[in-house]
């Protein structure tokens, strides 16, 4: 394979990377400038001194990889666009990688385990995520308050280690766990400390290498995007806030916000028997339990939604290369109208954008009134029919409409 080049310049650290997959083991070149304003100046540069310490030109590329957040605006936007730029000129693939990923990239897991990755992401805010091993996402990318952490991260530690059947103690990782060590009061912080963890690098950052390893596996799956599709990976809506809107929590801070009770956790197969229950009594058709575990084998992104360790809420998307196809969602009767549909379907958007794809799709009934009244508020939109889709009683179908909605217009 070709190699690949990849930027990193979403934190105070600006790094590009040069792997050659091609050699064995792979070899890698990696330039790193700290604490330059914006990287601006940075960057091409560095790019030029990974090139020529290999001895390659720009045209001997395969594919450019890039750092697309969360992190500073001016860094991921930068990173984004210089290498959408390298990638239209030579015609190259491109592999979004975010920096929560790129991070627990860097720490090899020799037996099953979860790892926490925080980032410092300013106002004593971080973001968040959690990987299992093979990089499985357990936590997708979030901000917040980082005295908040670890009620967020007590209820749903157990059901993590559960779906990955971890062995080992949890690892925290990140930068941002210094922030975490600053802000947390101390009751919060002793229990955090008491929990099965082991505070292993409070000063990883992302950096290119581990972007280019993750674009090596994405690269070989088929999966990478044209260069108008790359776009920076923003979990704060603004960066400035008056004082009402801190008081209120308002444009996406979550200092003030109060912390759910409904837990949104990746799907395992310990969870298939309250999901296929709970389908039993959502589809007039339902899928089989053959059916959710073979969509867990095929790794296809699955969600649960847990009230108190009760699952009342579960979906199974699909993605293709333009966008995420919801499978199938089922919310239990006695917690509808309650946000857990909605939880459920940003989740798969969150997803879509991380993957760079351009929509979520689904089907519906068209006798399912209430469905499709949900999903119109939802900004989904009618784009067509199939014929005969569904098995309707007495041997008959029934047409499914296809609904969509433009990740960009949410």
């Amino acid at each position: 394979m070709k190699p690949i080049l990849a930027i990193e310049t979403s934190t105070p650290v600006c790094s590009i990377a040069l792997a050659q997959p091609a050699e064995s083991p792979a070899l890698v070149h990696e330039q790193c400038v700290q604490g330059t304003p914006g990287h601006a100046q940075s960057v091409l540069p560095l790019i030029d001194a990974v090139l020529a310490k290999a001895r390659l030109s720009r045209h001997d590329l395969g594919v450019v990889a890039f750092g697309q957040g969360p992190g500073a605006f001016t860094g991921i936007r930068l990173g984004c666009s210089i290498a959408q730029s390298i990638a239209y000129a030579l015609d190259l693939p491109l592999v979004p990688v975010n920096s929560l990923l790129a991070v627990a990239a860097g720490f090899v897991q020799e037996q099953p385990r979860v790892t926490l990755v925080a980032l410092d992401a300013r106002m004593d805010e971080i973001y968040f995520a959690a990987y299992g091993p093979d990089l499985k996402e357990l936590q997708s990318p979030m901000l917040i308050a980082a005295a908040d952490i670890e009620r967020f991260i007590a209820p749903r530690l157990y059901y993590w280690r559960r779906a990955v059947g971890a062995q080992k103690e949890t690892e925290l990782v990140g930068q941002g766990w210094q922030v975490v060590s600053r802000c947390l009061p101390s009751e919060a912080l002793a229990a955090l400390k008491a929990m099965p963890i082991t505070w292993r690098d409070q000063e990883a950052l992302p950096m290119a290498r581990h972007i280019a390893s993750v674009a090596l596996s994405r690269w070989q799956a088929g999966q990478t995007v044209v260069p108008e599709r790359a776009l920076p990976l923003y979990l704060r809506d603004k960066v400035a806030f008056t004082t009402a809107e801190r008081k209120q929590g308002s444009g996406g801070n979550p200092k003030v916000a109060t912390m759910a009770t409904d837990l949104v956790l990746p799907m395992s197969a310990q969870d298939l028997s309250a999901v296929v229950e709970l389908e039993l009594q959502s589809q007039a058709f339902p899928w089989s339990r053959r059916h959710f575990e073979d969509a867990l084998a095929a790794n296809y992104p699955a969600w649960v939604v847990r009230r108190e360790g009760q699952l009342i809420g579960f979906c199974v998307a699909m993605l293709a290369i333009e966008e995420a196809h919801v499978l199938v969602i089922a919310v239990a009767s006695d917690a509808r109208r309650a946000g857990v549909g909605s939880m459920l379907l940003s989740q798969v958007q969150r997803h879509a954008e991380m993957w760079a794809l351009g929509r979520v799709l689904l089907e519906v009934r068209p006798s399912n009134t209430r469905a499709l009244a949900f999903y119109a508020q939802q900004s989904f939109t009618e784009i067509g029919r199939r014929k005969g889709y569904y098995p309707a009683a007495h041997g008959q179908r029934e047409d499914a409409i296809v609904m969509s909605r433009r990740i960009s217009e949410t």
